[in-house]
């Protein structure tokens, strides 16, 4: 990572110096060999006369550097990250000859050989910085430009790019080259390649300007049977409608191909026409409902992302927010009224917003616009702030202004700002013309400032139960002390035989410290009041010591989804905030988890739920927790409808946390399929997930794993096997899975991913303690030596988390002692692990006490 980084100061340096960035001609070959490629790039550009500055290029090694002619010393201009050019000219051409190198990362060109049949694959991932290590490029985003590419490879390769290309030209029996047409204005970073033996279906739509817009949806050809291409066309198609009439601006590129790709490390990349997925959502089992409305969402976000960053982009990172944020509210808009999803604002706060206030409480919280020194800052802002604290608060902007505010205003930014770049002040200077508003205000405590404020409605009753006062109090924290304006909703809910019912809706503006609500004094006191029902404002929510005695009683029966959930995230909060003990919660998510209908609800429920019983619980106690938990899901499992959702989902739960030993029987009948239950089949994916659980219980190992490996020789079975591995229950297992990935350093991020997840699966913890200490003396090569993207999945990923223990707290505040002069991104991935174990001892501490 030394020398890879570059700090806002030096960008703007740069832009000073480079006026204008005409065009890059980038001739790539493909066929050079598995470790590298050829790049050769063409760059037109103006600057200032007699000025010095450099151009981005990670190279292997640089053939030739000729800047307007001259040919230039190249070890004495290139130190394999950067080439310095003295001496610029008003008008310059520069060519850079270089070898560049294939990555197994996830950045830059990714090359992946597919276990089931020996093909190579490519593709590229360049956001944030890593469109440099494919050709030489001034890698920031507000030097954008016009892109041609020219592509050698193998004749029978699929090779695919922003742009069109021309039919192939043969070069000879094994190779041919792509041309491609040449790109609008835009930013380096969402330029693309993807190359090789691809299977691909095709479709096309009209757009509303009347143009034919060719459309593609690509997999790698041993994933082609499970590719459903006529779904993903059919939300294509309705996202394409429904941005075009909403933005009233149309699709703005020539074509649209969406790419599954291998060993992705997000779930998707906006290149410009070009998108790229996580085969993840090429589904070759079963998966929950709730991963099929996500990849819906991702569809619509990344296709939103065509207008907001791709034609307006900004200037840079940290208007990050401008783009992602955008795309998460109108993805879910687009979702909820566009698709077959129509729940999908329930699935927005049980899942989005639950990530965005888990977020906004660690010490590392920041503003939606964010302060970006350099590229390690935007790289780990990816984070719930940028993407769902970002939506929620746009939701918000967008019921303030009004709905045909809102878009007007969005049609005149990007008209006014098409291919060109932006900052925060020039959406918002649209948005005040169209709705009339000052957001100047609105903009400095909701964008400018960090932290989320909780309210919570207090009020007096008479002797008959009906209020003498009620008010909503508004708290923020002593860090970030700001209190803000919400507009919401007040729901009154009672029962009403086996359901409890809304009875009432007062929807009303709240702002300052107290805001008293006079219309309700003289009511009766209902069974539950929900303060945010229907979720509009973003704030934690509290439950007064009525309404919980009623949810606990009663929850099964708050039968409105966005309902429900807006009460068990409320119930999470306190728990995770130490008011509410761990078992309480348990006890009412067990209570209702049977009953709740929304997929990704449910998904994100079982998840807190076993975090509570894992991490949030008293020690002493936790053991018969835990226990008590997953025989429950057993049962839930048995009970649930046959071939359902719910049914597969809690199987899934179980699984993940059997330890005992009638729970390993049943985990073992389940496998083998000594056991069933109806409706339920143990297809690729579950049967690996049951036998994680069995390696780690200690009832299969080595033997096993390969057996399975065996069945399933595709990238999936390989990173399942590695996952299984690292479950082994020994030390030795622990040593191997820890130094394959730890001090080795030739395994790609899948794997490394998959290893961190089966290191993790532990029913003893003491097979973790040794690493403690040598994880704390080791995180500092691991940042040095290894890119970014594997650097930070095992610093997160390897942080003694699980363990939850004082002694992980005191070795995180004594490694952040000694390490205080480490990169701000380092720090902060220390910081917020720390974080999460110092709220997990206060909620075991809570959990010991009387109710």
């Amino acid at each position: 990572m030394p020398g890879e980084n570059l700090t806002r100061a030096e960008s703007v340096e740069r832009r000073g110096v480079v006026l204008g960035v005409e065009h890059y001609d980038v001739a790539l070959d493909l066929t050079t060999g598995p470790e590298t490629f050829r790049s050769i790039t063409t760059v037109t550009f103006s600057a200032v006369p007699e000025a010095s500055t450099f151009i981005d290029a990670i190279t292997r090694q640089v053939h030739s550097v000729v800047l307007n002619g001259e040919a230039l010393d190249v070890a004495a201009v290139n130190d394999g990250v950067r080439i310095q050019l003295p001496n610029l000219a008003e008008r310059n051409t520069l060519t850079v000859d270089a070898d560049a190198i294939y990555m197994n990362t996830g950045e830059g060109l990714h090359r992946f050989v597919d276990p089931a049949d020996g093909e190579v694959y490519l593709y590229s991932q360049f956001e944030v910085p890593d469109s440099r290590r494919m050709f030489a490029v001034f890698e920031q985003p507000d030097l954008k430009a016009n892109f041609t590419f020219h592509v050698t490879a193998p004749a029978a390769w699929q090779v695919v790019s922003n742009e069109p290309s021309q039919p192939p030209q043969p070069i000879d029996a094994e190779r041919a080259v792509w041309h491609f047409g040449t790109t609008p204005r835009i930013s380096s970073y969402i330029t693309a390649l993807v190359a090789g033996p691809y299977t691909v279906v095709r479709d096309e739509l009209t757009s509303i300007d009347g143009r034919t817009i060719p459309l593609a949806v690509y997999c790698r050809a041993s994933l082609a049977p499970n590719l459903d291409a006529d779904n993903i066309f059919r939300t294509t198609k309705q996202g394409f409608e429904y941005y075009e009439k909403a933005f009233g601006v149309p699709y703005p590129f020539t074509k649209y191909d969406q790419l599954f790709v291998p060993e992705f490390n997000a779930g998707a990349m906006e290149n410009a026409g070009c998108v790229t997925f996580t085969e993840t959502y090429v589904f070759r089992s079963k998966v929950a409902d709730a991963v099929r409305e996500r990849r819906v969402v991702t569809i619509l976000h990344e296709l939103a992302h065509m207008w907001f960053g791709d034609l307006v982009t900004m200037k840079w990172w940290n208007d990050l927010w401008l783009n992602e944020s955008f795309a998460e509210f109108i993805s879910t808009l687009a979702t909820a009224e566009a698709t077959e999803w129509t729940e999908n604002w329930v699935t927005f706060n049980a899942s989005e917003k639950s990530w965005a206030y888990r977020q906004d409480q660690l010490p590392s919280t920041h503003p939606i616009v964010a302060e970006i020194r350099d590229l390690d800052d935007v790289q780990v802002n990816f984070d719930g702030i940028t993407y769902a604290k970002g939506g929620s608060v746009l939701k918000q902007l967008f019921a303030w202004v009004g709905r045909d505010a809102f878009f007007a205003g969005i049609n005149a930014y990007f008209s006014k700002h098409a291919w060109g770049n932006t900052e925060l002040r020039d959406l918002l200077a649209e948005l005040e013309v169209t709705s009339g508003r000052d957001l100047t205000e609105w903009s400095a405590k909701w964008l400018e400032t960090a932290g989320v404020n909780t309210l919570r409605p207090v009020y007096e009753l008479d002797e008959h139960g009906n209020f003498t006062s009620f008010a909503i109090e508004q708290t923020a924290t002593a860090e970030h002390p700001t209190i803000r304006p919400h507009r919401l909703a007040i729901g009154l809910y009672n029962v009403q035989g086996d359901e409890l019912v809304r009875i009432h809706r007062f929807e009303l503006d709240v702002d300052g410290e107290r805001t008293e609500v006079p219309s309700f004094v003289g009511g009766a006191l209902p069974d539950l009041i929900i303060v945010n029902d229907d979720d509009l404002a973003y704030a934690k929510i509290r439950l007064d010591a009525h309404s919980v005695t009623t949810v606990q009683q009663h929850l099964p029966k708050l039968r409105a989804p966005l309902s429900r959930s807006l009460v068990v995230s409320s119930l999470w909060d306190a728990t995770r905030d130490a008011e509410l003990r761990a078992r309480d919660f348990i006890r009412a998510v067990l209570g209702v988890i049977g009953t709740e209908t929304e997929s990704t609800t449910r998904r994100t429920v079982l998840g807190q739920l076993i975090s509570a019983a894992k991490f949030y619980t008293a020690p002493e106690d936790r053991a018969e927790i835990v226990e008590v938990v997953t025989d429950e899901l057993f049962e839930l499992a048995k009970r649930a409808e046959a071939g359902s959702d719910a049914q597969f989902s809690f199987v899934r739960a179980f699984a993940s946390l059997a330890e005992t030993g009638p729970q390993l029987d049943a985990v073992a009948a389940l496998f083998d399929g000594t056991f069933a239950l109806e409706g339920l089949e143990i297809d690729t994916d579950l049967g690996w997930e049951l036998l994680y659980a069995l390696v780690a219980g200690g009832r299969a190992g080595e033997a096993e794993i390969a057996a399975r490996l065996e069945t399933d020789r595709t990238a999936d079975g390989e990173r399942s096997a590695a996952h299984a591995r690292a479950a082994l229950p020994t030390p030795e297992g622990k040593e191997a899975a820890w130094a394959s990935v730890m001090e080795r350093s030739d395994a790609t991020n899948a794997i490394v991913r998959a290893t961190v997840a089966g290191f993790d699966r532990v029913n003893d913890e003491a097979l973790l303690e040794p690493f403690v200490d040598r994880y704390f003396g080791h995180i500092s090569t691991i940042w040095a030596d290894r890119s970014f993207q594997i650097a930070e999945t095992l610093i997160e990923g390897f942080f003694p988390a699980g363990l939850a223990t004082a002694r992980i707290r005191d070795a995180a505040d004594e490694w952040l002692a000694n390490n205080e002069a480490a990169a701000p991104a380092f720090r902060r991935m220390i910081i917020e692990g720390r974080a999460g174990v110092v709220r997990a001892l206060a909620a075991q501490e809570r959990d010991a006490q009387p109710e």
